[in-house]
């Protein structure tokens, strides 16, 4: 079987590194395990645009023009492939369209937007999500089905950071996530309670002025700001692979906000202090693997953060815990094979 391979960021070069080890492969959705599969991909020459309207009339005639015959177009977003996705759902586009949808399903407000929204909907064959929670949500907007929507159990590349377990522990608590992260919080938290804590987060996300945040902050001793630009996972990586805690402060927002930087903990080893995300197909608390705080909450995540300083035994055992998900469920392995069975039997020819 044969896909065309979209990502919404370089595809080659982050390949390349994989290769070199360098690169997490779960990043990929899958790209680094198709072969083994039985799953062959064409890769879509990827260019960066600022304009949402550039990116996709330039995937949209780069896709229409690709002369390799392939069996569906495969998405690790829709993001940019909206025009290809209309031409589909008006039978302009003969092509079947999987992607990977990490939000619900939206429900529309106008008339309008609610008719533009069930059409195209009716342009994606396919959809991957996250959590069944995401999916019970998507059903309830009544524009797509059941049968269309498939739960896969996103994990990290174990092997990449295998590499990485035996650096030594000279931190203790860190967060290096950047989408919609609640830093007032987790650093109101950290100011009061005195905990040596590392923090690396870019200038901005969106509407989050990360900067504006951090600097109320910069004169606390026990608080190390890293402003990051770019991407750069290995560097990350090895950062928290020094670390004694993984934290997870996120606002609320309706999605797995926080999901990436919660699985590469698990493949690391570490206890994870996190927001109580309903959205995790996974329950931190319920797997003894972490503690979970509800949103906005400084006083529960102070208490979070003192119980693990103070009981470095049992955050140990939260850590393996954590490792025994990642190693049975939320791996790279495991979620590349559940997508590979679910393209193959829908559409290999």
């Amino acid at each position: 079987m044969k896909i065309y391979y979209y990502h919404t960021r370089p595809i080659a070069s982050a390949l390349k590194e994989w290769k070199e080890h360098t690169h997490p492969g779960h990043i990929l959705y899958g790209l680094t395990h198709f072969p083994k599969n039985g799953i062959d991909p064409v890769l879509h020459p990827y260019q960066h645009f600022t304009s949402r309207w550039k990116l996709m009339w330039y995937n949209l005639h780069t896709i229409l023009g690709c002369k390799e015959n392939y069996d569906v177009v495969y998405g690790t977003s829709y993001r940019g492939l909206e025009l290809l996705i209309f031409l589909r759902a008006l039978g302009l586009f003969s092509k079947p369209i999987a992607v990977w949808h990490h939000q619900a399903v939206p429900q529309s407000k106008g008339w309008l937007k609610n008719l533009l929204s069930r059409l195209f909907y009716k342009g994606i064959d396919c959809m991957f999500f996250f959590s069944k929670a995401l999916i019970d949500d998507s059903l309830k907007t009544g524009k797509v089905k059941e049968k269309e929507m498939y739960l896969i159990h996103w994990g990290a590349d174990l092997d990449f950071y295998d590499r990485m377990r035996n650096e030594a522990k000279d931190k203790e608590f860190i967060s290096t996530g950047k989408e919609n992260r609640d830093q007032a919080t987790l650093l109101q938290a950290f100011s009061h309670t005195g905990l040596e804590f590392d923090l690396y987060t870019s200038p901005a996300n969106g509407d989050q002025k990360y900067e504006e945040i951090t600097n109320r902050f910069q004169g606390k001793n026990n608080i190390h700001i890293h402003i990051v630009e770019g991407i750069i996972p290995y560097q990350l990586a090895l950062e928290v692979a020094r670390s004694k805690v993984v934290v997870i402060s996120c606002l609320n927002y309706p999605y797995t906000v926080g999901l990436t930087t919660l699985v590469e903990a698990l493949a690391l080893g570490l206890p994870i202090i996190s927001t109580r995300n309903s959205k995790f197909e996974m329950n931190l608390e319920l797997e003894q693997a972490g503690i979970l705080v509800d949103y906005g909450d400084v006083a529960g995540w102070e208490k979070a953060l003192q119980y693990l300083h103070d009981h470095p035994e049992q955050a140990l055992k939260m850590g393996e815990n954590g490792r025994k998900l990642a190693e049975t469920t939320y791996n790279l392995e495991n979620y590349s094979r559940e997508l590979s069975e679910v393209l193959l039997k829908r559409f290999n020819r």
